[in-house]
C-alpha cells in the first residue's frame, strides 16, 4: 500500500530542487541545534535560581572571567532560528495547496522568532562582551544574561514561544496517512504543547519569581524539536525528491 503524502509531486525541476535544498537545510538544522545544545548544557549557570556557588550578583559585573566561554553557545544559535525560517520556505514551497494557509502561518512565526532571538543573540555577542572586558558596564545590568528577570531572557523566551506557535501551525502541514508524515506531526505537535504547558505550569509556581525557569525549560523542548524535526525532514525531503 501507498503512503499519501500532504507534499506535492516532485516531477518538475523545481520541485526536485527544492526538496534537494530542504534536504540539506533539514540535515544543517538538526546539526546546529545539537551543537547549540551541547554547549549550552555545558554553560552552568552562575546567578539566578539553578547557581550552586560563586554566584554572581546584581549588578553582574564580576562576569569578565567567564568570557568567551559563556558565548560560545550563542554563536551556533544565533543561525539556527534563520536556518528555522529557510526550512518553512522550503516546506511552504513544497507542501499542498490545501496546506499553504498554515504552512504561511508558521513560516510568519519562524520569522517573528528568528528576528527576536537573532538580535538577543548578536547584540549579547556583539556588545556585551566587549563592553563587559572594558569595564564599561554601566546601565548594562538589564542587559545581561547572568540577570535571570532581565531583558535578555524575557526576548529569549518571547522567541523561542513564537517558534513554538510556529511548531503548533507547521504540525498541521503534514498528513496523517504517512507514517513519516504522522510522527512529524506528533513531534511539532507536541513540542508545541509542551512550551505552553511549561509556561502555564511554571508561571502558576513561580509567578514573579520565575527568573529564568522557563527559559531553559522551552530552549530544552525547542532545540529537541529542531533536531528531531530536522532529521526527520531530511528524511522527508530526500523521499520526495526521489519520487518515492
Amino acid at each position: 500500500m501507498v503512503e499519501q503524502s500532504s507534499l506535492t509531486p516532485t516531477a518538475d525541476t523545481a520541485g526536485k530542487a527544492v526538496t534537494q535544498f530542504g534536504f540539506w537545510i533539514a540535515i544543517l538544522t538538526a546539526v546546529v541545534a545539537a551543537i547549540s545544545f551541547a554547549i549550552a548544557v555545558t554553560t552552568l549557570p552562575i546567578s539566578g535560581p539553578f547557581c550552586q556557588t560563586g554566584c554572581v550578583t546584581y549588578p553582574y559585573r564580576a562576569v569578565v572571567a567567564y568570557i568567551p566561554h559563556d558565548y560560545l553557545w550563542m554563536y551556533p544559535a544565533t543561525f539556527l532560528t534563520p536556518m528555522f525560517v529557510v526550512l518553512m520556505v522550503c516546506l511552504h514551497r513544497y507542501c499542498a495547496p490545501g496546506k499553504k494557509l498554515y504552512s504561511q502561518i508558521a513560516l510568519s512565526f519562524a520569522v517573528v522568532s528568528a528576528t527576536v532571538i537573532t538580535i538577543d543573540y548578536y547584540i549579547q555577542i556583539a556588545t556585551m562582551q566587549p563592553s563587559i572586558l572594558r569595564g564599561e558596564t554601566e546601565g548594562l545590568a538589564l542587559f545581561s544574561q547572568y540577570n535571570p528577570h532581565g531583558v535578555f531572557i524575557a526576548l529569549e523566551e518571547l522567541g523561542y514561544l513564537m517558534m513554538s506557535v510556529a511548531f503548533l501551525f507547521v504540525s498541521a502541514v503534514f498528513a496523517a496517512t504517512s507514517k513519516l508524515e504522522r510522527a512529524l506531526r506528533w513531534l511539532f505537535l507536541t513540542g508545541a504543547l509542551a512550551a505552553f504547558a511549561t509556561y502555564v505550569v511554571l508561571s502558576w509556581l513561580f509567578g514573579k519569581e520565575l527568573e529564568y525557569r522557563f527559559e531553559v525549560a522551552i530552549i530544552t523542548i525547542n532545540l529537541t524539536v529542531l533536531f528531531a524535526g530536522g532529521v526527520l525532514l531530511s528524511v522527508l525531503f530526500r523521499r520526495a525528491a526521489r519520487g518515492g
